[in-house]
């Protein structure tokens, strides 16, 4: 099994966090599909709620909303995730997208904050020796 990375993008501090997931928190997000609310206890995040935004398989491509399952398709879009945005206006291309539902080959998550928790998302950085000494 690949390595499953999370990205939590959080409105109020206006930064994205990054977080490697094991298996067992993996496991416990395999099902939920784009749109769904995750306790933040899952990632070690008491008190926190997120929403599933999206993703990308292991071969880099994007999750859709409005494809079902969990294997790839070849869809025709006219915009929105898998479209460049210099496209002409109008145009409308066959792109492969992934499903909406979470699976062991999906390499990373999209969440966004929607309730915050008391304690920050990324704890305080030590200061390195090196600044220490200055």
């Amino acid at each position: 099994m690949a390595e499953t990375k999370v990205n939590i993008g959080d409105k109020k501090t206006k930064k994205t966090y990054n977080k490697t997931l094991s298996e067992d928190q993996l496991n416990q997000l395999v099902g939920k599909k784009i749109g769904d609310t995750v306790k933040g206890d899952i990632l070690e995040l008491t008190g926190y709620e997120f929403e599933i935004v999206g993703g990308t398989d292991s071969t880099g491509i994007p999750m859709r909303k409005d494809v079902q399952g969990k294997t790839r398709k070849r869809i025709l879009i006219t915009g929105g995730v898998g479209m460049r945005k210099g496209d002409r206006k109008g145009m409308r291309k066959r792109k492969l997208v992934a499903g909406n539902t979470i699976h062991e080959d999906i390499a990373q998550i999209n969440l966004k904050v929607t309730k915050q928790g008391k304690d920050p998302i990324e704890p305080p950085q030590e200061e390195s020796s090196e600044q220490k000494e200055e």
